[in-house]
């Protein structure tokens, strides 16, 4: 005996079919309306309400990205740097004014609140049109 020649002890039986017309009359046995009348899945309703609970992800709003941009006033410049210094997101983290984001160094914006003396240099940062103005007239710079 072979592969091939191998059968199964039980004939194939078909699964019936119902709600198709035929002998059974026009409903077919499932009667007249409702929800097992239907084609289609019958949900149980405890089982409807867990799904309604989901949050529906799909859409606009499953794409907005946060924001990690760190914010750091000029008073906070004011107190941990030197005059002539140079202020970047790497020196801003050294310092402890921020804080790495998931091990990287997150992007930094300065802003105006506070008073400024020193000259300070900005690279790699952004600024504020107010902060970029205190920096200015402190004698720093902004790049």
């Amino acid at each position: 005996m072979q592969i091939h020649e191998l059968q199964p002890k039980h004939k194939n039986h078909s699964k019936k079919r119902v709600g198709r017309g035929g002998k059974k009359g026009t409903y077919s046995s499932r009667g007249m309306k409702g929800q097992n009348s239907r084609a289609g899945r019958k949900f149980m309703p405890m089982i409807r309400e867990l799904i309604k609970r989901y949050p529906k992800l799909k859409g606009y709003r499953r794409f907005v990205f946060e924001d990690n941009t760190a914010v750091v006033n000029i008073a906070s410049l004011e107190g941990k740097f030197k005059n002539n210094s140079l202020v970047n997101p790497t020196t801003l983290v050294l310092a402890g004014i921020v804080e790495k984001i998931e091990g990287k160094n997150p992007k930094v914006k300065i802003l105006g609140t506070g008073k400024l003396s020193k000259k300070l240099s900005i690279q790699h940062c952004l600024v504020s049109k107010i902060a970029k103005e205190a920096i200015e007239k402190a004698g720093g710079s902004v790049k």
